[in-house]
């Protein structure tokens, strides 16, 4: 640990940089372990203190960090470290936020049966991560991704899905490799809240440029149709991730109370 003395000493943005690091390991240990050294912590009150009053930070209403309990004192470490990111102005990506580690319980899951979804060319490691993780969420029981869909083993995607790619089943495929019934994610379609959900089926969700291919959408039109989002404002579309997580909580729903 560096001590106090040797950390005010250094220049104001090598400073904030150091102190940041800290925190952030701080954070990660207990995240970890579950607990942190009472030296640890009294280390950690220290810095905090001196930040507070010698670099005229937003105060984060921090109380003793020895008195929190463990929920308290990992937002007020969380709290602290993207307070001094924003001062030195870095700004977190999603993928490198803290997460409990652990792999899934792959025997818990309880997916709707026939419940499916293809990826039609999502380029975005990101957007990919994220369908992935919605997917899971919403009980989808396989997912096919297309040939030059973004690679789910992509360290972004990994991340942004937080451990759904080793849960949720999936392939890469040819489209004309699948069977109907079908329905797109698109414009100009059915409304969300009168669309007719499939028992089973398999929903398209497309690129984040182009929408879904015309091969694809030719095949959604001659089976089960196209299912729209209204929009209501000025821009009136959504990040692709988004749009696919609202229709699949509405396909979920739709299928749970059929199930009950």
């Amino acid at each position: 640990m560096i001590p106090l003395q040797k950390l005010a000493a250094l220049p104001r943005s090598q400073r904030l940089r150091k102190a940041a690091s800290i925190i952030r390991n701080a954070e990660h240990r207990f995240v970890v372990t579950g607990k942190l050294l009472p030296e640890e912590i009294e280390y950690l009150e220290k810095i905090i203190l001196w930040l507070e009053k010698n670099e005229n930070l937003p105060k984060p209403a921090l109380l003793a960090l020895e008195k929190l309990q463990p929920a308290e004192l990992r937002r007020s470490l969380n709290t602290v470290y993207h307070i001094l990111q924003t001062e030195t102005g870095r700004y977190q990506a999603d993928w490198d936020f803290i997460e409990p580690s652990g792999a899934l319980d792959v025997s818990k899951r309880q997916p709707f049966p026939g419940m499916q979804v293809y990826f039609d060319d999502i380029r975005s490691p990101f957007n990919v991560g994220s369908m992935f993780r919605a997917a899971e969420s919403f009980g989808a029981e396989k997912i096919w991704i297309s040939p030059l869909c973004a690679d789910p083993r992509h360290k972004r995607a990994e991340r942004t899905a937080m451990g759904c790619v080793d849960v949720v089943p999936w392939e890469r495929v040819n489209f004309d490799s699948l069977s109907e019934p079908f329905f797109a994610l698109e414009t100009g379609g059915i409304p969300l809240a009168e669309f007719s959900f499939p028992l089973t089926g398999i929903m398209i969700a497309g690129s984040e440029e182009l929408g879904v291919s015309p091969e694809a959408l030719a095949a959604a039109d001659a089976s089960l149709g196209r299912v729209s989002i209204p929009g209501y404002g000025v821009k009136a579309s959504l990040n692709v991730s988004v749009a696919f997580g609202i229709v699949m909580q509405e396909w979920a729903a739709k299928l749970q109370k059929i199930s009950a």
